[in-house]
C-alpha cells in the first residue's frame, strides 16, 4: 500500500484497522526505493528528527528543556487594599456550579492585582478566610467587592482553568 503525503491520523486509522501486517517506512523522500521489493504492505513516514541531546542531571536545573521548577504551583498569599468605589484590578469566573473552583479569569495590566502578582489562572482558595473552593460565583463577587482589604490564598492551576473556561461561559 502506497501511502505519500498522509495525515498521521489517517496513517494510524489504516494501521489500526490493517488485516495484514504492516512494515513503517521513514525514508528521505529524495530517495527511490522501488516498492516491488517489499512483501508486506508500506507506508513511507517522514525521515527522523533527533531528539535533544542528552543533558547531565546536575545541569538541567539551569536548562529551559528541563525545568523542574514547580513552587509556582503551590498556594501563596495575595493582600490587596480597596479603596471605597475602586474597582479590583481583576475578573473571576467559574463557582460552585462548574465544580472547579473560582479563577482569576483576566487581570488589569498595572494594577493594584497585576503588582501582587495574581495572574490568568489563578484559582482562589480563600478570601479573608472564606473558602472559595465550593462557593457560588454570586457570593464570591459580593465577598470581594465588599471587602476593603483582601487577603487571598491562590494557586496557580492552568489545568482546572481550561477545564473551567470549557465549562462555563461566566
Amino acid at each position: 500500500m502506497r501511502m505519500r503525503g498522509v495525515t498521521e491520523d489517517r496513517l494510524s486509522s489504516t494501521c489500526y484497522r490493517a488485516t495484514t501486517n504492516v512494515r513503517l517506512l521513514s525514508t528521505n523522500m529524495d530517495q527511490k526505493i522501488p516498492y516491488d521489493d517489499y512483501q508486506l504492505p508500506v507506508v513511507f513516514l517522514p525521515s527522523y528528527e533527533s531528539p535533544p541531546a542528552w543533558i547531565a542531571p546536575q545541569e538541567r536545573i539551569q536548562h529551559p528543556d528541563y525545568n523542574n521548577e514547580l513552587t509556582q504551583f503551590l498556594p501563596r498569599t495575595v493582600v490587596l487594599k480597596k479603596p471605597p468605589g475602586a474597582q479590583l484590578g481583576f475578573n473571576i469566573r467559574g463557582g460552585k456550579a462548574s465544580q472547579l473552583g473560582i479563577f482569576i479569569s483576566k487581570v488589569v495590566p498595572d494594577s493594584d492585582a497585576h503588582r501582587a502578582g495574581l495572574q490568568e489562572g489563578d484559582q482562589v482558595l480563600s478570601v479573608n478566610e472564606v473558602d472559595f473552593q465550593d462557593i457560588e460565583h454570586s457570593r464570591a463577587v459580593d465577598i470581594l467587592k465588599t471587602a476593603r482589604e483582601i487577603l487571598m490564598r491562590v494557586r496557580f492551576f492552568p489545568y482546572n482553568y481550561q477545564r473551567q473556561k470549557e465549562r462555563t461561559v461566566h
